[in-house]
């Protein structure tokens, strides 16, 4: 599927308007918050101003980004909300439930820029493409269509978005348009080494302790193709860890050695559980998550399910086996 351009309508928009509201969906990752911080230096460098406002906290992982000490968070909206802004550009958020804010954002004029196959293009100006391989690489786009050149800082940020939702240029949506955007992010600036730092040197120490936690509750089904871990509430509370310290946990069961496809359910609220999935190959976790209201792409996806964690669990396994068994062999390595 090739890559699209950014709809005039949506170059219009942004030429004509004067202040931005950006967003994305709850509990932020690399690609959301590198997107919407991304974002906001490009809109500043064609004299807008732009204020992020999130639903939960930036993980500690990603504070250390620049300008993620201005992002409001909470279900306050920022001062002026919604008059003082010209339009709201919700980025990498299929739904606008995701955002958290949908009561606030109904009725106001919505930009939905994203790359999920299943968006429900909820904006008045919608740029979906699910061939991009994150957000930030749109952002990316978006930048060159209206000639900005970027600054190092805000090369940088787009180049996180590309590293962590390819999980490191290891994932399916690593594709050639995805090592062009890295390699023309690096001749303006970006600087790898620094998005290593952030992303796999700067962890927390209790992230390390909740991975620590969720390992102890590894199991292995489907003849060791399919492993799922859980994180329980206690667990947070012994590891001393909050809910942004799950960031990329799940990257170390999807690494054992025949492992096709990774479940780890967490609990969400009294009644519901978060499912995050991950696979390989040809194994398509996304229809999984769809299944059940949820989305994401086919070797990255989530969704919620309501059950204790054993029930849950057994019917994840029940699914990804069957994902699995409809999947082309994977490669050999």
């Amino acid at each position: 599927m090739p890559a699209t351009n950014p709809p005039d309508a949506l170059l219009k928009l942004i030429r004509k308007g004067n202040r931005f509201l950006l967003t994305s969906h709850r509990n932020p990752d690399g690609d959301s918050i590198g997107s919407e911080l991304g974002l906001a230096r490009v809109l500043r460098r064609l004299g807008k101003s732009a204020v992020i406002w999130n639903r939960d906290a930036t993980p500690d992982v990603y504070r250390q980004l620049p300008g993620s000490e201005r992002i409001v968070v909470g279900d306050e909206p920022p001062a002026g909300f919604p008059d003082a802004f010209s339009a709201v550009i919700v980025l990498e958020c299929p739904s606008l439930e995701r955002t958290g804010h949908e009561a606030q954002l109904k009725g106001v004029p919505l930009v939905n820029i994203d790359h999920h196959l299943g968006n429900q293009l909820y904006g008045k100006v919608s740029w979906v493409d699910p061939a991009a391989p994150s957000a930030g690489e749109m952002v990316h786009r978006l930048a060159h269509s209206m000639t900005v050149e970027l600054d190092a800082d805000t090369a940088t940020l787009l180049y996180l978005t590309l590293v962590t939702d390819t999980g490191g240029f290891r994932f399916s949506n690593a594709t050639a348009a995805a090592f062009d955007a890295a390699a023309d992010l690096v001749r303006q600036g970006a600087q790898p080494a620094r998005v290593a730092h952030w992303v796999y040197e700067s962890r927390p120490e209790p992230m390390v302790r909740l991975l620590g936690e969720m390992l102890q509750s590894l199991e292995l089904h489907h003849g060791g193709k399919i492993a799922t871990a859980l994180l329980t509430p206690e667990m947070f509370e012994r590891a001393g860890a909050t809910g942004g310290d799950a960031e990329g946990l799940i990257d170390t069961p999807r690494s054992i050695a025949g492992v096709e496809a990774v479940a780890v359910i967490r609990r969400k609220d009294d009644s519901h559980l978060k499912v995050s999935l991950r696979s390989r190959g040809d194994v398509d976790v996304e229809k999984v998550a769809a299944a059940h209201g949820g989305g994401g792409h086919k070797n990255a996806a989530g969704c919620e399910l309501e059950g204790d964690f054993a029930s849950v669990r057994q019917r994840v396994v029940e699914e990804l086996a069957t994902a699995v068994d409809h999947a082309a062999p994977p490669a050999e390595a």
